[in-house]
């Protein structure tokens, strides 16, 4: 769908002095938030793509760089929204929820201003505590958003363990779409292997062997 008011970007390229439309992109992200998620895009108007409607905030929003390397690295960004009225700033913290997930997508338009589908989901990632920088009369809000990666650098509190096990049991079983009666007691062993003496093969005649 094309927007009612979309970015545009010119050029002088034709001879004449004509302007000559070159192919815009703009990030559109979605953002859950206490009360609701909200749809945003950097161009102008109403954007609607898969259901979602994205509202225009021009030049009001910005987006830190992404980048990726070779390595397994969680790289973060940055979500900015400017002009925000001083009283609504009580509103931006309490809406603000950390881990609340947050989609980007790059969004490509045509030389007729339609939209290319589909747009490209280019980041995803957990919101953090926001940053606030208040002049009077109005704020700028700044959101750290963390990759998904970033849970691989908390340690881990589960334990193999019997009780551990049954706590995840209920929802593994309705994933796999199993009967609710099912048992799994693979790790009620556990404690038992840790003062075991296996013998592979044939048992030894003595203690010696």
């Amino acid at each position: 769908m094309k927007p009612a008011h979309y970015a545009k970007e010119y050029d002088h390229s034709h001879g004449d002095g004509s302007l000559c439309l070159r192919r815009p992109s703009c990030p559109a992200s979605s953002l859950v938030f206490a009360s609701s998620t909200v749809y945003v895009w950097t161009g102008l108007g109403n954007m609607t793509w898969n259901s979602m409607t994205f509202v225009g905030v021009g030049d009001f929003a910005s987006v830190s760089a992404m980048s990726e390397n070779s390595d397994v690295e969680a790289k973060g960004i940055t979500i900015g929204l400017s002009g925000i009225p001083s009283d609504m700033m009580s509103e931006v913290l309490t809406e603000v929820r950390i881990l609340g997930n947050v989609n980007i997508w790059l969004a490509l338009f045509d030389n007729t201003g339609a939209l290319i589908a589909d747009p490209i989901l280019s980041y995803q990632g957990k919101m953090d505590a926001p940053t606030l920088n208040d002049d009077g009369q109005t704020c700028t809000a700044q959101i750290t958003v963390e990759n998904v990666l970033v849970d691989l650098n908390r340690p881990c509190y589960r334990r193999y363990t019997d009780d551990d096990q049954q706590l995840d049991l209920a929802a593994t079983l309705t994933a796999l779409g199993l009967p609710s009666a099912t048992t799994d007691t693979g790790f009620r062993w556990g404690p038992g292997i840790q003062e075991m003496q296996p013998y592979w093969g044939q048992s030894p005649v003595s203690n010696n062997n």
